[in-house]
């Protein structure tokens, strides 16, 4: 097992010690264990979502090309004017 260390407040220690027969190091440890747990669980739900997103925007494409045929547009080409607009306008 690995050690960290973990400052609290001296209010706090004091408090914790009135408590003698709790083993903090398991409540810490838990605690711990339970946010890895929640974390992990959010970002597999995250990639999830954005497969499903990708996935949806493959079926658009799809659908459009199949609709319209391929169309020779340079989308970077319009980002770029977008970004310069807003990011490098004087007036």
């Amino acid at each position: 097992m690995t050690n960290i260390t973990v400052r609290i407040s001296d209010e706090l220690r004091e408090k914790m010690r009135s408590l003698s027969d709790i083993n903090w190091s398991e409540v810490v440890r838990r605690a711990i264990e339970e946010r890895v747990a929640m974390e992990m669980a959010r970002m597999k739900k995250n990639k999830e979502a954005i497969i499903e997103a990708g996935q949806q925007v493959d079926s658009i494409f799809e659908r459009l090309r199949a609709k319209y045929g391929v169309v020779k547009y340079d989308s970077s080409k319009t980002i770029r004017d977008w970004r310069d607009r807003r990011y490098c306008a004087t007036s």
